[in-house]
């Protein structure tokens, strides 16, 4: 997909990866791009059309599909990271970590869909985790949640074919966003150089992918866990730089 003249919109663009994509989107030569957050008024982006919107609240999705009805590309990024492990943790929060992450993006899907379909077919981006191949010791719920959104993935793909939709995930290890730091901070884990992204470029491999027609948008990390599926199942180690 061609990103320059694109209408996309941003799912948690307050900060992080989803305000360097919409970011990124304008500076690529976007014709509009919609920036989203549950609490809007911390959208800070030159440029960008801000819409309040909470991904597990049904009426707020359509709402926004409401007003969004020029939207080419779909990326749906916002999620809750911080679910901790499934036997040990709050079960609350590991429902909200599985509502945001799978069902708040089917939600999405499932509303522009057909807004998608009028215009053109387009895209959707999915902001997915090596972790959805590789589970996380201290946030296995998240593990989970990512691999349930995987599969959610791989589904739509096939469903929106036939209405000329590209369904592309992003599968990034560790980056350095302010909810991955806390989460090292919270874990004790001292985190040596290059353990993680740079959020900036993560996000131009995903719209270079993107525009190159990718269905796995994979950084270093994503292809060493990508690759070890062949084997037996095994943990991400936090400290351990990818190779290559």
């Amino acid at each position: 997909m061609n990103v320059q003249g694109a209408t996309a919109l941003v799912t948690g663009s307050n900060r992080g990866i989803g305000r360097h994509f919409a970011v990124e989107l304008l500076e690529r030569g976007a014709a509009k791009v919609y920036a989203t957050a549950r609490r809007p008024e911390l959208v800070d982006i030159p440029g960008a059309e801000v819409l309040r919107l909470d991904i597990t609240d049904q009426a707020s999705v359509d709402a926004v599909a409401a007003i969004a009805g020029d939207v080419d590309l779909l990326i749906n990024n916002a999620a809750f990271a911080l679910g901790g492990n499934l036997v040990t943790g709050d079960l609350d929060t590991i429902r909200l970590t599985m509502d945001s992450n799978y069902y708040g993006t089917l939600a999405m899907v499932r509303a522009f869909a057909p807004v998608l379909a009028r215009n053109g077919g387009g895209a959707v981006l999915n902001v997915l985790s090596a972790a959805a191949w590789a589970t996380v010791d201290g946030n296995t719920s998240y593990a989970a949640a990512k691999s349930a959104q995987w599969g959610l993935t791989n589904g739509i793909r096939l469903e929106l074919a036939a209405q000329g939709t590209h369904v592309a995930a992003l599968v990034p290890g560790m980056t350095a966003t302010e909810t991955m730091k806390e989460f090292a901070r919270n874990a004790g884990v001292d985190l040596p150089e290059g353990a993680m992204n740079d959020p900036a470029d993560l996000v131009r491999l995903a719209l270079d992918g993107l525009e190159a027609g990718d269905l796995e948008i994979l950084d270093r990390f994503g292809i060493d866990a990508k690759a070890a599926l062949a084997g037996p199942p095994r943990a991400f180690d936090m400290t351990a730089p990818a190779a290559g």
